[in-house]
């Protein structure tokens, strides 16, 4: 595990290519744009797309977070998502992700902030997971055009899996005694 640190820590320190491979990202979708090359124009167009959500999505939710940070105390963190609280952590973040706005573009930062307020990692797991599988309006959705039987069937299978899969990664990262970096 400190060896998968070193690296990361390695990756995050090189921030220069990361933006000239961005620069280079926007001069072919330029390029593409005037050539007419119509491969990277749709690229260009998803692009803005997905910023454009992005921009809308994500200024709320920091807000929302940041309001979370301040109102939600810690002993209330800990006593509903901490080591003590049982099967009780696993519906919290279930009911929790399922109110996530935004994905896992707010499911990271939200399980940053259960992190640095006592939640513990199985609890956190549980949460980011579910933020990409019960999403009411995806859910609500899929519902309508796969059917009702499919949502629940996916759900009730998906569900129990997380819970288990999020134990099993919780205890490893006790057994190693892994803790995420302060600065995160």
């Amino acid at each position: 595990m400190e060896r998968c640190y070193s690296k990361m820590k390695k990756k995050k320190t090189n921030n220069t290519s990361n933006y000239i491979i961005f620069g280079a990202f926007i001069g072919f979708l330029i390029i593409s744009r005037i050539i007419n090359f119509e491969l990277g124009i749709e690229m260009g167009e998803n692009f803005w797309i997905f910023a454009r959500d992005m921009i809308l999505i994500l200024p709320p939710a920091f807000v929302i977070i940041g309001l979370f940070e301040i109102w939600v105390d810690r002993e209330t963190i800990e006593n509903n998502f901490g080591e003590s609280s049982g099967i009780k952590k696993h519906i919290y973040a279930i009911l929790l992700a399922a109110t996530t706005v935004g994905g896992t573009f707010v499911a990271f930062p939200v399980a940053n902030s259960l992190y640095h307020k006592g939640a513990d990692y199985s609890s956190i797991f549980t949460y980011i997971t579910s933020a990409s599988l019960v999403m009411i309006p995806m859910s609500i959705m899929e519902a309508s055009i796969l059917g009702l039987q499919f949502t629940l069937i996916r759900i009730g299978i998906s569900l129990p899996l997380v819970v288990i899969s999020s134990i099993i990664l919780a205890s490893l990262f006790q057994q190693y005694h892994y803790h995420l970096p302060s600065d995160v």
